[in-house]
């Protein structure tokens, strides 16, 4: 009774944040790269990167102990090298689509327990990672990038770490990993709503 009434509060609080408009893209017009601070909140404030950021966490814990260390710093590092892109004023496209593809994919590697290659999954962990560095930093100056990416790269370890601590409390546990698996489900439509 009580799992069925938690499951059912997940899969109706992460459907009703997808309805949430200003929730959804991390990026509003009216929002400013300024400090660590304002870099700090950024991942936070929009539903795109923070899916992605928690799914990292627990993809990396489910693959293996290697990969659980090696995805969320390859993320930030990564992230770090698409907000460079983004300052320098180098354009990359098809941003928002990859973004939000990166939720769905992120989320159905969840969801499926798929174990890729380690280096594999640093690749494509890193190639999505570039897409939401440079949404980040696009509104950013080169001359606050520092303590603003400082800001961003430290909510998304603590994101990332979010991810692994609930991964490793499923791990081996078949009924805690069957909600690990919904949340992964639920991540990816979310990932799909953001898309259409």
């Amino acid at each position: 009774m009580v799992a069925a009434r938690a499951r059912g509060i997940l899969v109706y609080g992460l459907a009703g944040l997808t309805l949430l408009p200003t929730l959804v893209f991390a990026h509003p017009e009216e929002q400013h790269a300024r400090d660590a601070l304002s870099g700090l909140l950024h991942p936070f404030t929009g539903l795109d990167h923070l899916l992605a950021m928690f799914a990292v966490g627990l993809w990396a814990v489910r693959s293996g102990r290697t990969a659980a260390w090696t995805l969320p710093l390859v993320f930030p590092l990564a992230m770090l090298i698409g907000a460079t892109l983004a300052v320098n004023a180098i354009v990359l496209p098809a941003i928002e689509p990859m973004i939000s593809i990166s939720v769905i994919v992120l989320g159905l590697l969840v969801a499926t327990r798929v174990r890729v290659p380690v280096l594999a999954s640093a690749a494509l962990v890193g190639l999505f990672a570039i897409c939401h560095g440079y949404a980040h930093a696009s509104d950013m100056h080169a001359g606050n990038m520092i303590p603003y990416a400082s800001g961003f790269m430290g909510a998304t370890l603590a994101l990332h770490a979010v991810g692994i601590a609930i991964g490793a409390w499923s791990n081996g546990r078949t009924h805690r990993g069957q909600y690990v698996q919904t949340m992964g489900s639920l991540i990816a439509l979310a990932g799909a709503a953001m898309l259409i």
